[in-house]
């Protein structure tokens, strides 16, 4: 596996992860909470992440990634899913994704694939997705902060922490 591979999925997966830790923090409703009408529930972003995946990665190297079975717009309407529906909803989603990235190889990036009839190289491909993929989880994490208020359990350095983190780090044997 070429090393912008190896790279590639260690960051994407660090961000999956960062998602997990997220619903692990949650309730059943926290799911479905959405500050405004406008807004997207976590619930509405892990269905669009799953429709995604699953539309851009099935047959990522020979079809379109624009599958004519996706329902995106269906993607950010309430479908009243549970919690473990969600979830597994969610991981259906990463394991075609990350199934397709780990089977590629270096030929491979630079192939050309289509999107939406656009033709892009594989590592170009790869590339929107990292920027598509974290921007979601990123609302994640926020609704889930928002939700859980003072309960809420830093996924990384917490405030005012800092510095404590840099020494530890620099102590590290």
């Amino acid at each position: 596996m070429s090393s912008f591979l190896s790279s590639y999925i260690k960051r994407i997966t660090y961000y999956k992860t960062l998602g997990e830790q997220t619903f692990a923090q949650l309730d059943k409703l926290d799911f479905h909470y959405q500050p405004n009408e406008e807004s997207n529930s976590i619930a509405m972003i892990i269905q669009h992440l799953a429709g995604n995946m699953l539309s851009r990665f099935t047959n990522f190297l020979t079809e379109d990634g624009e599958k004519e079975w996706r329902q995106r717009d269906a993607e950010f309407e309430e479908q009243h899913m549970s919690k473990e529906e969600l979830l597994q909803l969610w991981q259906k989603g990463w394991d075609c994704y990350l199934g397709a990235v780990q089977s590629l190889t270096e030929v491979d990036l630079e192939k050309f694939i289509t999107i939406r009839s656009e033709q892009h190289t594989v590592t170009d491909a790869l590339n929107r997705q990292m920027a598509h993929y974290p921007y979601h989880i990123g609302q994640i994490v926020y609704l889930g902060r928002m939700i859980k208020s003072k309960t809420w359990k830093n996924l990384s350095i917490p405030k005012g922490q800092s510095q404590q983190f840099n020494e530890k780090m620099n102590h590290k044997p």
